[in-house]
């Protein structure tokens, strides 16, 4: 039997029509929920993924604040604007996205926005909270995962979990959120440096691939019933497109849904879910400004 296939383009739109809602009532009381996207120079892949956010800020009502910045901005010109944004009280979140041009420091400029204002939660301030159990702004992309099982029903108490991928963005801060009392999860992250993978990932209940490597996860990875939850974005060059590419997972998506419970697809499984809880997480700025 098939997996059931979760579909996270339904999911964000919930949470996105969730988040309209209370923008709405927002607005009521005089709070204009707006998010400030910084783009530097031209790199496709973050004009469409800007572009998306900035689509989704339109639908929720949200006011856009879009910077875009040349390719040859200094780096002390873009810290100048940062700083403009930290003390405007009429912005509540602030991207940055990412990658930025070799001359400017990635790190510099995470660091200079303000943690309250800090949507994407890369601040050390919320990484470190979010790592204590404090109140923080969640990383997007392990928000959206939590919420794609929690929406697809899936049991996640006393479950083993397998993170294959350690970066910031998604392995490390997702492996800390299943560990969280609510979720119960035993947790294992699985990398470059992992000894005979595939008799670990057998294991899994809940196996969540962030690799950014096409293909790698197979069918004889895989327990039976397992759920499997695809984070790769991967471009692959294909002539019979438009864009002259297709995108991939890092699940072998045909084979793997043949021996799981359930399968996120890509594209539209995670992929949505981000920008999704990035409205989510810009709504929770503007509200913090009323407590």
């Amino acid at each position: 039997m098939s997996a059931i296939i979760i579909d996270g383009k339904a999911v964000a739109q919930d949470v996105r029509s969730g988040v309209a809602q209370k923008v709405a009532a927002l607005k009521e009381k005089g709070v204009n929920p707006c998010l400030a996207v910084i783009l530097v120079g031209s790199n496709p892949a973050s004009v469409s993924y800007v572009t998306g956010k900035r689509k989704a800020l339109a639908e929720a009502g949200m006011e856009d604040r879009s910077v875009d910045l040349p390719e040859t901005v200094t780096e002390d010109e873009l810290l100048a604007k940062i700083h403009e944004l930290n003390e405007d009280k009429t912005v509540h979140g602030i991207l940055v996205q990412l990658p930025l041009p070799k001359h400017i420091s990635e790190e510099k400029v995470l660091l200079a926005i303000a943690p309250e204002k800090d949507v994407d939660g890369f601040h050390p301030v919320n990484v470190g909270n979010m790592m204590i159990g404090k109140k923080a702004f969640l990383p997007c992309t392990p928000h959206g995962i939590l919420v794609l099982l929690q929406k697809a029903g899936i049991k996640t108490d006393g479950a083993h979990a397998v993170v294959i991928g350690r970066s910031n963005i998604v392995g490390k801060p997702v492996s800390i959120l299943l560990t969280r009392r609510e979720f119960n999860c035993t947790v294992t992250i699985c990398h470059t440096g992992t000894k005979n993978i595939a008799e670990i990932t057998r294991q899994a209940d809940i196996l969540i691939a962030a690799a950014g490597r096409p293909n790698t996860v197979t069918a004889d990875m895989v327990k039976p019933g397992a759920a499997v939850i695809d984070v790769g974005v991967n471009r692959i060059p294909d002539a019979t497109k438009k864009s002259g590419f297709h995108l991939e997972g890092d699940v072998d998506f045909n084979a793997v849904k043949e021996v799981a419970s359930f399968i996120t697809p890509v594209p539209g499984g995670v992929g949505p879910m981000t920008i999704a809880m990035l409205m989510y997480n810009t709504l929770e700025a503007a509200e913090n400004t009323l407590a």
